[in-house]
């Protein structure tokens, strides 16, 4: 009887850890949303650029493809859903992309973006020259 009981409870454990990964989903199911997912990964790096394929993430599950992540522009967000939806056996897409700000970093203030300004003539603030203290060395 303890020994019935033992063979029981490893064979339900071991169901168990077997289905405890995705218990809505057969292993064909797992070997078929992982092709999917190398194949969008694959359409990513070809389609957008290989710069998306390290920075969006793609989760496939029942053949619904989630991706996630930044990008740089709306137009990349649109190639990446079109590139996933393009793939044979996806059934959707969930577009959770967010499109990163532009860097504006390297543009000061009231300046427009790819025009230098004009150096030659002097700024509109008020200059203050500095003029160096020395020290004058002892005398002997």
């Amino acid at each position: 009887m303890n020994r019935s009981f033992r063979r029981w409870g490893s064979l339900l454990a071991t169901a168990l850890l077997l289905t405890a990964c995705r218990p809505n989903e057969s292993v064909e199911g797992q070997a078929r949303d992982a092709k999917i997912k190398t194949q969008v990964k694959s359409k990513l790096a070809s389609d957008v650029g290989a710069a998306t394929l390290t920075s969006v993430q793609v989760n496939v599950t029942n053949g619904v493809v989630t991706l996630a992540g930044p990008v740089h522009s709306a137009d990349e967000k649109a190639r990446a859903e079109g590139a996933a939806r393009s793939v044979e056996g996806v059934v959707s897409v969930t577009n959770a992309l967010q499109v990163l700000a532009p860097d504006t970093s390297a543009t000061p203030a009231g300046a427009t973006p790819g025009i230098t300004p004009d150096m030659s003539t002097p700024p509109s603030a008020t200059t203050v020259p500095v003029t160096p203290t020395e020290t004058p060395a002892p005398s002997r």
